[in-house]
């Protein structure tokens, strides 16, 4: 009885010690793998720490490979967007010419004839020009040795200098004069000497694409509405040619230029439609840009640049419009008594489009913006001084 006993007590130590053993065991595990866990974490911050991280920076990185792929894309598919801009012009001009133009003259009174030729054409006239002239005219480049450019850095890409709000084009591979962005529609570069040429080609455009949806509504609902009877006729027709011999199959409802007809306008209020939509905002936001003395690469730097002084409590969240003529490239500026953030190229809403549109006096808006006009910009893009169509020099601000 007591040898069981002693055996019985045994096999519990045993257990006890074994289950002892399996516990500490299992901490003594968990403990390697903490410790491991913060030890990759540190290593992983000493490698990839840097102060001026934040969010933008974690998306431009993320989205690298996509921006790399765009630009080599670009380059090679630049071609084909404009053989399509210029294809799909040309389908809405013959449609309208070969359709629309001969039923207008059948049923419109003579001053409505009167305004749509007059328009239609003068609209169709400032489109061609202003993509031919916004293709065919180089953005501006900074030459590759000057030494008496003022404002200039050094670009690194390039190794070459780089004056005041110049930038590199990675799909062109040069630095262009006061870059806005690479359009693939136009296979160049929007820059300094071009810049409004796109702009008044998006402009006019949108009139264009607009004015086409609104004077053929009429016609898209009565085509729509025959595309629809041509479909249930024709499956009324197939229905009774099932029970018939072929030749005693019924004509079609419709001939081939009925057809033709309907589809050819429905085709053009859709395309118009669709590209007054996407174009009237491109060129809301350029317009808007402009208003505020900005291209779209100077926009994200100054947001960025406001962002970190308002971080700092240098500058207020107000808005500032003034400018300095002559600012450092990609400099911004504060007024040290309002502590306001400041475009330096910006002369004020009105001013800056005076300057944009190279109107000096009050004809030139008609002769330069109403009419084709292959003036060139004020300033050579290589200095920002103060132009003379602008009304009134602002107060000098402190540059930071």
């Amino acid at each position: 009885m007591r040898s069981r006993q002693r055996v019985f007590a045994a096999v519990m130590r045993l257990l006890l010690k074994c289950l002892r053993l399996g516990r500490r065991r299992r901490f003594k595990l968990l403990r390697q793998a903490e410790q491991l866990w913060h030890y990759g974490h540190l290593c992983l911050r000493s490698l990839l720490y840097n102060s001026f991280t934040n969010g933008d920076v974690v998306l431009d990185s993320l989205f690298e490979p996509v921006y790399w792929l765009v630009d080599h894309v670009t380059r090679w598919f630049g071609v084909v967007f404009v053989a399509l801009v210029i294809g799909l012009t040309s389908s809405i001009v013959a449609i309208v010419y070969i359709c629309l133009l001969p039923l207008i003259l059948q049923t419109y009174t003579p001053a409505w004839i009167c305004w749509h030729l007059a328009y239609g054409h003068w609209n169709l006239i400032m489109i061609v020009f202003h993509y031919y002239m916004a293709i065919t005219t180089s953005p501006g480049h900074p030459p590759q040795a000057r030494d008496d450019l003022t404002g200039v850095s050094i670009c690194r890409k390039c190794i070459a200098p780089k004056p005041a709000r110049t930038h590199h084009c990675s799909i062109c591979n040069r630095c262009v004069l006061k870059m806005d962005h690479h359009c693939p529609w136009l296979n160049n570069c929007v820059g300094h000497y071009n810049h409004r040429y796109f702009f008044s080609f998006c402009l006019f455009m949108t009139m264009g694409c607009i004015y086409c949806s609104i004077s053929g509504w009429e016609m898209f609902r009565d085509a729509y509405a025959a595309i629809e009877r041509m479909k249930l006729l024709e499956k009324d027709r197939l229905q009774v040619a099932a029970n018939q011999t072929y030749y005693q199959t019924p004509p079609p409802a419709f001939s081939f230029r009925q057809r033709a007809f309907h589809k050819s306008v429905v085709y053009l209020w859709v395309l118009c439609s669709s590209v007054a939509l996407a174009l009237g905002a491109l060129t809301l936001w350029h317009a808007a840009l402009i208003t505020r003395g900005e291209t779209s690469i100077e926009r994200h730097i100054n947001r960025k640049e406001r962002q970190r002084l308002q971080k700092k409590g240098k500058v207020s969240a107000a808005r500032g419009a003034g400018g300095l003529s002559g600012a450092e490239p990609d400099t911004m500026c504060i007024s040290p008594r309002l502590q306001v953030f400041r475009n330096p190229y910006s002369f004020g809403g009105w001013d800056n489009w005076k300057v944009f549109l190279g109107v000096d006096m009050p004809r030139h808006w008609i002769t330069r913006v109403l009419l084709p006009s292959p003036h060139l910009p004020h300033g050579t893009g290589l200095s920002w001084d103060l132009p003379p169509c602008v009304t009134k020099q602002r107060t000098p601000l402190l540059a930071i």
